[in-house]
């Protein structure tokens, strides 16, 4: 199953937003800081403001990811920071080195808004899912966790992908509240290899 995609982004706005994330991956790992964008002047798909998520995987294995559910800057620098973050910051791993560097793909996901999903009950939820296509955030209380459409390919039954989202915010597999909130999201998605670029 292959995450949404929508024909929003050209393929050269794909090829762009790829190499800032490199570069920042690069300017991160050497220096602690994300590229530097100024925004002024560029087209206005790049501008807008857009939440994202950047992916970082070395011989198929996940390297890091990091994103941000609520569009507050421009989708250029989004990445950027996204990206540099998903490098340093993942706490489920260590740091990327520079050594690794050539060897990284790097996946750019690219948020809709979030739409409330109007449900009281688990099973409700469960019908009202479309497998392989939403992203799914579970808020509750202090508890927030999301799965993007990506990870339908894992978890293709809606019921397993609850549970193991609800186990991703701290929740037990069997919990279910009238004041869970849930939302749903769609991404577009694009990726290359790391080495497809002039090395950094």
């Amino acid at each position: 199953m292959a995450p949404t995609r929508s024909a929003e982004f050209s393929d050269d706005t794909r090829r762009t937003l790829l190499q800032v994330a490199r570069e920042s991956v690069a300017c991160g790992v050497r220096s602690g800081s994300p590229i530097p964008i100024r925004p002024e002047g560029l087209p206005a798909h790049l501008v807008r403001h857009r939440a994202c998520f950047i992916t970082l995987r070395r011989f198929e294995q996940l390297r890091g990811c990091i994103g941000s559910l609520e569009a507050t800057r421009p989708l250029i620098v989004e990445v950027a920071e996204t990206a540099c973050s998903a490098a340093l910051d993942d706490p489920r791993f260590h740091p990327v080195r520079e050594a690794e560097l050539k060897t990284l793909n790097i996946e750019v996901s690219i948020l809709s808004p979030l739409s409330e999903i109007h449900v009281h009950t688990e099973q409700m939820l469960l019908d009202d899912l479309r497998p392989g296509v939403d992203g799914l955030v579970l808020d509750f209380g202090d508890r927030r966790a999301t799965f993007l459409p990506k990870l339908w390919e894992q978890l293709p039954e809606p019921a397993t992908f609850v549970e193991a989202l609800k186990q991703k915010a701290g929740l037990p597999v069997d919990f279910w509240s009238p004041d869970i909130q849930a939302y749903r999201y769609l991404t577009e998605t694009f990726s290359e290899p790391y080495e497809a670029r002039a090395p950094a």
